[in-house]
């Protein structure tokens, strides 16, 4: 990587200034231009943003980042942010776009402009659900804004034909039939196909699934319980669960989803103790937040909001202790939801 202060000279170069001029740009004494093209100092970090604008480019450029390097900032960027600056999301998108004709960066760009398209949608989708939200408080009786809220966070909605999930089942079985040896589309599938009850669709492709190298027997069994779930034969999915508990009564795996099966049918206490166990023995480190997350809202749905805040004391404990997040989006999401929760305790 280059030095800032060469690529600094460099520039101005480029620019046919002078360090004066450079300097009587940024507000500075010329002294200081040259000293930093020297090596003698560095750029105060407030005034990266001008030097960038000045030479017309990216801040990134200015240091010269490998590809890679601007991939990972870009990444980090979107993980612990709640919303880009307009000229933020333009430079990234614009980077991004020139990837996607790079062999060596074409994948991991194309998913980096998914996420970046994604991260703005719903940071908009927040503002699109608040105002949405204030309309209906003000006049709850009007059908305005309820399908705003369908979209922007997710509420159920009546119309079958609205809320089916037809056209995410093609999308899947497609990738399925061009990929018919790799293991995880079919577990989207198989995810969407029983949100609709479709049954015997999910069980043909249950079957193959099983039959791939990697299969997890554990997966197989209690996608078979949803499946069961899914005729609206209760008992029978019931006994597959209380089978594989027998199996695997340690089997991280299986406690997390023997939580999420519970949980679902609104079993809340053995649902909890499920994921605590699942939160107790996880292998990982640091460890995922989901089990906290889901006992904190079944203590809400019980109306035990003080306990729902302690569970997020738990939460804001991992991020803080485990993954070493001080100033993270999901961190500040926590401590909001903690907040929010005890108002209401």
């Amino acid at each position: 990587m280059m030095e800032l202060g060469k690529k600094i000279k460099q520039l101005r170069f480029k620019a046919g200034l002078t360090q004066e001029q450079l300097a009587e740009k940024l507000g500075i004494g010329p002294q200081s231009v040259s000293k930093w093209e020297n090596a003698v100092s560095m750029p105060d970090i407030t005034a990266l943003p001008l030097l960038a604008e000045i030479f017309g480019i990216s801040i990134d450029e200015l240091f010269d980042l490998t590809s890679e390097q601007r991939l990972n900032r870009i990444e980090n960027s979107l993980d612990i942010t709640d919303e880009l600056p307009q000229d933020l999301f333009r430079e990234y998108e614009d980077f991004l776009k020139a990837q996607l004709d790079d062999e060596q960066n074409r994948q991991r760009a194309t998913s980096l402009i998914a996420y970046l398209y994604w991260h703005r949608m719903n940071s908009c989708a927040g503002k699109a659900a608040r105002y949405a939200k204030d309309a209906i408080r003000s006049a709850p009786g009007e059908k305005d804004c309820q399908w705003i809220l369908n979209r922007a966070e997710g509420h159920a909605v009546w119309d079958w034909n609205i809320a089916n999930h037809t056209k995410a089942i093609e999308f899947w079985r497609g990738i399925v039939e061009e990929n018919p040896e790799v293991r995880l589309p079919y577990l989207y599938l198989l995810d969407n196909l029983l949100a609709d009850h479709r049954a015997d669709e999910a069980e043909k492709y249950l079957e193959r699934a099983s039959r791939l190298p990697d299969a997890r027997p554990v997966m197989v069994q209690v996608y078979r319980a949803h499946i069961a779930l899914a005729r609206f034969d209760e008992a029978s999915a019931d006994r597959i669960m209380e089978e594989l508990g027998e199996k695997y009564p340690d089997d991280f795996v299986f406690l997390f989803e023997a939580a999420q099966y519970y949980a679902g049918k609104c079993d809340y206490d053995k649902a909890i103790a499920l994921y605590e166990h699942s939160f107790a023995i996880e292998p990982r480190r640091p460890r995922f937040q989901d089990e906290l997350m889901a006992i904190a809202d079944i203590y809400e749905i019980r109306g035990d909001y003080r306990r729902a805040a302690e569970t997020y004391d738990r939460i804001i404990d991992l991020l803080e202790n485990e993954w070493g997040f001080t100033e993270d989006t999901g961190l500040q999401e926590a401590q909001k939801e903690k907040a929010r929760l005890l108002a209401k305790a």
